[in-house]
């Protein structure tokens, strides 16, 4: 007997059965888990693309080898962000790019739509736009792959309609005030209280861009929303455009209150405020908004990755960063974030998947019932 061919033929039929060994490993996994293979059959029939577990998704991750992030996260969380997500996996070149403004999102879309959107992986969706990026994402279905272990992302945090959309974060719209202007004691306890006489006359500010008073219509319903901002116009109140540009205005007692900022905007002006005379209202129903939903683009060259990006946003160490980094970004369905902890036992109106694609259309409606205002200079 030829040795030589014998060492060949016991290593050709050692490799068969081994390879025998591993098909029949994964139809009996498959076997083991029917759960598993309905769901996969339901994604698939749905028109999504769903992976099993984490170690596939993984390992094709580990093929692509890279990842692009559009995000409107501020630029300095997003490079905090990437540096812990390159130690979780060291094998993703991770770069990070900061998008913000109707512009930008405008111009995305029309990329997207054009068929020229491939210098990224993943994307913030604006909520102003929400409709006009969902045929642009890429049909993983998340929340199947949520609901079997595949991804470790909490289920309320992902659009049941829309499956492959994951909200990162969440804001909490309050009243801030100077207190040398305002005693704390004649802040009101509800919305309704600003249409009192004693705060007629550019006695508040109010955003232009209601999203704030949008965030009513889940606990109030549309028609009562919409009769309390037409009441809100009628208060002649001083009309402005973004927290940022507002807050210094309560600080120098310029103004005394700004009606609807995000929580995190104050409590950050806050921090730099040594006379401590910015202090900031929850009210309730408390207007609460889901937000920084993100999606993977169609187009993407490196998909894999951008699902572990996801993951890892909705970590307890990505939901940590956006906390201390954003800051107070991490969302209110995160156990202990900042949110959470002021929010707890508070009567909360929440623009979740149930509103959040009607957001534009409350805005529209809420702008009209302003009456078009305009902000005003300084």
């Amino acid at each position: 007997m030829n040795i030589g061919n014998f060492s060949k033929k016991a290593i050709f039929m050692t490799a068969m059965i081994l390879g025998t060994c591993l098909t029949d490993s994964a139809v009996f996994a498959a076997a083991a888990n029917p759960a598993l293979s309905k769901a996969k059959q339901e994604a698939e029939a749905r028109g999504y693309i769903f992976l099993g577990s984490k170690d596939e998704i993984v390992a094709n991750a580990k093929k692509e080898g890279n990842l692009r992030v559009f995000g409107s996260l501020d630029k300095a969380t997003l490079n905090v962000l990437a540096e812990a997500f390159k130690k979780k996996y060291p094998f993703i070149n991770t770069r990070v790019q900061e998008i913000n403004g109707t512009e930008v999102y405008l111009r995305m879309i029309q990329e997207m739509k054009a068929g020229l959107a491939k210098s990224w992986d993943v994307n913030y969706l604006a909520f102003d736009f929400y409709g006009e990026y969902l045929p642009h994402q890429k049909k993983f279905d998340i929340l199947g792959m949520a609901q079997n272990g595949a991804l470790q992302i909490p289920i309320k945090m992902i659009d049941p309609v829309n499956r492959h959309i994951v909200a990162v974060a969440s804001d909490l719209q309050v009243v801030a005030y100077n207190k040398q202007i305002v005693p704390t004691e004649k802040i009101p306890n509800t919305w309704e209280g600003f249409l009192k006489e004693e705060f007629k006359g550019r006695k508040f500010m109010l955003d232009i861009r209601p999203k704030d008073v949008a965030a009513l219509v889940p606990a109030w319903g549309l028609e009562k929303t919409l009769d309390f901002a037409r009441k809100l116009a009628a208060q002649n109140p001083v009309w402005v455009r973004g927290n940022s540009r507002a807050m210094p205005l309560i600080l120098s007692g310029e103004r005394p209150i700004l009606l609807g900022p995000n929580l995190g905007t104050v409590l950050e002006a806050q921090e730099k405020d040594p006379t401590k005379i910015l202090q900031l209202k929850i009210i309730e129903p408390v207007p609460t908004r889901l937000n920084e939903a993100q999606g993977i683009l169609d187009a993407a060259a490196n998909p894999h990755a951008g699902l572990l990006w996801l993951e890892f946003l909705v970590s307890a160490e990505g939901q940590a960063i956006l906390d201390k980094s954003e800051p107070y970004g991490a969302s209110v369905l995160t156990a202990g974030s900042v949110q959470d902890k002021l929010a707890r036992g508070l009567k909360l109106s929440v623009i979740d998947w149930d509103h959040y694609t009607k957001m534009e259309s409350y805005q529209k409606k809420i702008v009209e019932a302003y009456g078009f205002p305009r902000a005003e200079g300084r």
